[in-house]
């Protein structure tokens, strides 16, 4: 519906509804049939908000993991993070398993489409690559053993989903053969000449996302598979501009290329899904990142664990505990803006003014238990990264 402006020369405006509320925008252009538009702050306080605005239109019909289902997770240390509470529930999350299999060793530690490519071209293809490209966090030299490949490729053979988190586009490689590191180079192993940094085209990691999708669909054809981009910013750039504004372009480049392969694959192919954990994480809430700014808040990756159990699991998680779990997350996360913690407690008094204050203490609460584990953390994190040897500084780790 449109009607005219009381200003003389305003175009006509297009009326809609969110929220329950009608609005509206210009009508000086066509909108389609299905616009959807963007919300801002007050309609992301809504315990719906989140499928709402921001899962919509990439969730599957039905779940279908079940807790005896075979699910490999390896990529960004974001991908241990769903391992880690699909394994705390009692599912089957072989990556989270002891074994010898290095997606298994070091499943947080591949977080580019390279490094995690090669493991799939290694497992099945039997690739090995000509020079000494995989290190553990130590800087120790994986190799490529025949045991460890077979170890590999059984597990991709029995996975009935795999979940890949992709980090970064910024790589270290090795000139000669133009073969991709994992991370960085080993200290002791840094040689000017032939080692060189470089950030991977759209091109590049589409043709790499691409190569990782057709060889599932070739040796696991009915495999779930689920890409997800890693909402942890790079530590440092090799490039002569700014960490954060290459962090973008890095992240850009990722997302994009995810993008164009689902937009190809998803009408053929049901079983090809992307989690917006990377959305959800940058978009939905105001105090996402500890004080880092890289790492996201506990209770931020609760709700996207909560979210990814919702769809994707046969569990009692539904809507409604769902939405709980994110009014739970927006009383934490408002402890720490004065104005969204105002907003949420006059919601909170319109809808029983008596459990007010009750609740906006036991967020307070919350909030600081979350902080001393998360400190805990960073000092945990802190003496690992001390205690690596690799060049330079853990520079372009996700």
């Amino acid at each position: 519906m449109s009607y005219q402006s009381n200003v003389e020369g305003r175009p006509a405006l297009f009326e809609f509804e969110m929220e329950g509320e009608k609005r509206s925008t210009t009508r000086s252009f066509y909108r389609g049939e299905n616009a959807r538009f963007h919300p801002d702050r007050a309609d992301m306080l809504n315990e719906s908000s989140i499928p709402k605005y921001i899962l919509d239109g990439w969730m599957p019909k039905e779940r279908f993991v079940q807790a005896d289902s075979n699910v490999v997770a390896f990529g960004s240390c974001f991908a241990s993070n769903i391992g880690r509470y699909l394994a705390g529930m009692g599912f089957n999350v072989t990556t989270q398993k002891k074994g010898d299999a290095y997606v298994q060793k070091i499943s947080d530690g591949m977080v580019n489409v390279h490094s995690i490519a090669q493991q799939f071209e290694w497992a099945w293809e039997n690739r090995v690559p000509g020079v000494s490209l995989w290190h553990g966090w130590k800087a120790e030299d994986f190799g490529y053993d025949e045991n460890v490949r077979l170890a590999t490729k059984k597990l991709f053979d029995e996975a009935q989903l795999f979940i890949l988190t992709f980090g970064l586009s910024e790589v270290w490689y090795d000139e000669p053969t133009g073969e991709v590191f994992w991370r960085a180079i080993p200290q002791d192993s840094y040689d000017p000449t032939r080692h060189k940094f470089r950030s991977l085209t759209f091109e590049e990691t589409y043709e790499r996302l691409n190569k990782i999708y057709a060889l599932i669909r070739r040796f696991n054809p009915s495999a779930g598979i689920l890409f997800t981009l890693s909402p942890i910013p790079l530590r440092a750039t090799f490039r002569p501009i700014s960490c954060i504004t290459a962090n973008s372009i890095s992240k850009s480049i990722i997302r994009v290329a995810i993008d164009k392969l689902h937009e190809e694959k998803k009408d053929s192919d049901d079983n090809f899904f992307y989690f917006p954990a990377f959305e959800i994480a940058t978009q939905a809430f105001k105090n996402s990142q500890t004080s880092d700014l890289r790492h996201p808040q506990q209770h931020v990756i609760s709700y996207i664990m909560s979210a990814f159990e919702r769809y994707f699991c046969n569990t009692e998680m539904d809507d409604e505990k769902l939405g709980k779990v994110y009014a739970e997350a927006l009383k934490i996360d408002a402890d720490q803006d004065p104005v969204l913690k105002r907003a949420l407690r006059n919601k909170l008094m319109q809808n029983s003014p008596r459990n007010a204050e009750k609740e906006t203490l036991r967020a307070v609460r919350i909030r600081e238990r979350d902080e001393l584990r998360i400190a805990k953390q960073q000092a945990r994190e802190e003496r690992r990264q001390a205690s690596k040897k690799t060049v330079p500084d853990e520079s372009i780790q996700d």
